[in-house]
């Protein structure tokens, strides 16, 4: 066997080695993350949205429990499984934290720079809305994904979302497909959905929101697109934005068929 047999040896049994590492480490993690789904503290949001939900506040003194998440007027269990959706009364696509703004406005009185200040807690600061929509998605739990396309302006918010989905840009000429269009892909051994695929899309949706360990925070979906763009250098990701919302129905709709489990729990 010559120098260059032996140096192609050797780095057939390296690759070897590094694949069956990488394997085991990812395996290792995906016990952790199901070693943490015992005692999650996502139950802490659901029970202070639940409170919110019943509590009378804004200007007009009253509750969301009239609030219509598109199974009539406070019917929460199952609604989440069904967003984004669209709704006649406002005329528009919305998700579930745009519907919430809007029951804000119309039923409390909220103006609409009060109603979407403060969309994601940091630190001592809490979200109302992330405890909103811990509590209104935990009632979806067990329910399967099944986001309607048949209405015109969802078809046009899911072509919206492909596009915006596969758009590369930024200085790093990146796009939401660099990460999460190619199956077997990994950051620092955290594995990637592909979110093109019928599975990976099902368990990568149906598992926001989320408790986050590493920053003690119940996070959203708004939240995790709002990161993704802070992590590909993109323009701020609005809060309820149009492109947030026709993201959301692409990826969504990717998702349709699977069981909606979260909150769940995230490192």
């Amino acid at each position: 066997m010559n120098a260059l047999q032996r140096m192609a040896g050797a780095l057939a049994l390296a690759a070897l080695a590094g694949g069956v590492y990488a394997q085991s480490a990812v395996d290792e993690i995906a016990k952790y993350r199901q070693q943490l789904q015992d005692g999650n503290p996502a139950e802490l949001w659901e029970a202070r949205g639940e409170d919110l939900w019943k509590q009378k506040r804004g200007p007009k003194n009253a509750s969301l429990e009239a609030c219509d998440l598109g199974k009539g007027p406070g019917v929460v269990k199952g609604a989440y499984a069904l967003m984004p959706r669209y709704f006649a009364d406002a005329d528009r696509v919305m998700d579930l934290e745009t519907r919430l703004v809007h029951c804000m406005v119309t039923l409390q009185g909220f103006s609409q720079a009060d109603a979407v200040k403060q969309p994601f807690g940091s630190g001592s600061r809490r979200s109302n809305f992330e405890a909103l929509a811990a509590w209104v998605t935990s009632e979806s739990k067990g329910s399967p994904m099944n986001v309607s396309l048949s209405h015109p302006k969802m078809k046009e918010s899911y072509q919206i979302g492909e596009k915006m989905f596969f758009f590369r840009g930024g200085p790093h000429d990146f796009a939401c497909a660099t990460c999460h269009s190619e199956s077997g892909k990994r950051i620092r051994l955290q594995d990637l959905p592909n979110l093109t695929e019928k599975a990976d899309a099902q368990r990568g949706y149906t598992t926001w929101p989320a408790y986050r360990v590493s920053q003690g925070e119940l996070r959203s979906f708004q939240w995790r697109l709002y990161d993704c763009f802070r992590q590909q250098r993109f323009p701020e990701l609005k809060f309820t934005s149009e492109g947030s919302i026709a993201l959301t129905t692409f990826l969504a709709r990717n998702a349709a068929g699977g069981t909606f489990n979260a909150p769940a729990i995230k490192r």
